[in-house]
């Protein structure tokens, strides 16, 4: 089997400082003045409304008013996931804390195009339901396991094969990684996982070493199938120091999808 793979070494998280906010914008991250939490069009900077903004871990939801502002009415404590999601929009997550709660935040959403395939926008739990309070983020856990992977299948365009199509993982927490713990994403000490790998029709494209938003993972244009059936799978890792039985790393996804650049 052919394989071909990326590390991936993206790591995003939302720092403020106490007259400015981060504004997310798919992976990129600039500083700007703000007065509340509002979403905004990536293109015009425009205000984004009647988008529905949502921690899927603490079943809250929201939408924006007329002029994009949002705000969020639920507890946050230690890192959770926020989505953002709005028709004819790709949708979009990031990890928030404490810290990027207390302050304003501008998520910067991009218009979506009729190449782009979304996948899941679900948050979904891959593992065992064993894991350590030690383990990251472990302390967010709500949502059963659903196994130690994911898969779906989708069809690709024939014109597909002439352009440049990446994977896009929203946000992915949990992972337990040698990589992760020498980071300080997690607090376990005698053991760490093998990372979770990342499938396109059999052939592994991306091991992710730690978590992060807006991870992003190039699909090799030789491996589609154009006009027929695609599948993607992500595999959680195994705990490399447990030898007695397989202990699969619990971790947690949101947001899956396709796009054209």
């Amino acid at each position: 089997m052919k394989k071909i793979f990326l590390i991936l070494l993206i790591f995003l998280t939302v720092n403020t400082v106490s007259v400015s906010a981060k504004t997310v914008e798919g992976g990129v991250s600039t500083m700007e003045a703000v007065g509340g939490n509002r979403v905004v069009d990536t293109a015009t900077n425009q205000p984004v409304s009647n988008a529905k903004i949502s921690l899927p871990l603490l079943q809250y939801k929201t939408y924006t008013d007329e002029n994009g502002r949002f705000q969020l009415g639920a507890a946050v404590k230690g890192k959770t996931v926020m989505s953002v999601e709005k028709e004819g929009y790709r949708p979009h997550s990031l990890t928030i804390d404490e810290k990027s709660f207390s302050k304003p935040i501008i998520v910067s959403i991009q218009k979506s195009n009729a190449d782009d395939i979304s996948i899941s926008t679900q948050m979904m739990h891959l593992g065992d339901n064993n894991y350590s309070k030690n383990s990251a983020n472990s302390g967010e856990f709500k949502i059963q396991a659903a196994g130690p992977f994911y898969s779906k299948t989708f069809t690709m365009a024939a014109t597909a094969i002439n352009k440049n199509n990446f994977l896009i993982i929203g946000s992915i927490i949990g992972i337990d990684t040698a990589m992760a713990r020498a980071m300080g994403q997690n607090k376990v000490r005698n053991s760490f996982s093998s990372p979770p790998e990342v499938f396109f029709n059999g052939n592994k494209i991306a091991e992710i070493h730690i978590n992060g938003d807006g991870q992003k993972i190039r699909i090799p244009n030789n491996l589609i199938r154009p006009n027929q059936n695609n599948e993607i799978t992500i595999k959680t890792g195994r705990n490399l120091m447990q030898t007695a039985y397989i202990d699969y790393d619990d971790i947690e996804i949101m947001n899956i999808s396709v796009i054209v650049e």
